[in-house]
């Protein structure tokens, strides 16, 4: 098991990274809470990873802190819930967030994550808050030093749409989300998402 990667960060295209270990290019799976936080390109970077086996694949997904990894883990755990779905699910809402939504039992905003339905919510609520309880004093949230160059207009549009369809949102929904946030024109992709992804739980 793989439990960490330290490296320089090659690339980033939401939901996929390439981390450089010592020579070795490592590609990780990460959910947008992760993205947000993450330093810039060419920059060190320390990941916690969860390792997922199957017959036809080796994914490895990645997250900034060991509470969101530990999180993401006993999202696989509940039934219906892959891997992907909870990267979705992580994505779509904060830790914090997504924490308060089970302790308070709110199915709703559950639902307009996409992949969630009504049951999956209702299953997520029941299975998750015992679980919580496991996750009690570990930090769910971690920020990375980083400097933010000027937005590159032409291509963060087009980013921000490919990562929400590659999140499960449909083409014409992305880019309806995208192009709804305020200054959308003005905003890196990394924040267009950020902003488009709130929205949806508001």
């Amino acid at each position: 098991m793989i439990g960490q990667l330290k490296g320089i960060l090659l690339e980033k295209q939401a939901p996929s990274l390439l981390i450089d270990v010592q020579g070795v290019g490592y590609e990780v799976a990460a959910p947008m809470s992760t993205f947000y936080v993450l330093p810039e390109i060419d920059q060190p970077v320390t990941l916690h990873t969860h390792l997922v086996v199957r017959e036809d694949s080796h994914t490895l997904y990645g997250f900034a802190s060991i509470g969101e990894r530990s999180l993401f883990r006993n999202l696989i755990k509940v039934n219906g819930v892959g891997a992907k779905l909870a990267l979705t699910i992580l994505s779509g809402v904060s830790a914090n967030d997504f924490v308060s939504c089970i302790e308070h039992e709110d199915s709703a905003a559950l639902v307009r994550l996409p992949g969630v339905g009504k049951k999956t919510a209702e299953r997520l609520i029941i299975e998750m808050k015992d679980r919580l309880k496991d996750l009690s004093g570990q930090s769910l949230t971690q920020t990375f030093s980083r400097t933010d160059g000027p937005a590159q207009a032409d291509h963060a549009v087009g980013d921000a749409v490919s990562a929400l369809v590659a999140l499960g949102y449909k083409a014409a929904e992305a880019s309806r989300m995208v192009r709804s946030v305020n200054n959308f024109s003005s905003l890196g992709s990394e924040e267009l998402i950020r902003q488009a992804l709130q929205a949806t739980v508001k």
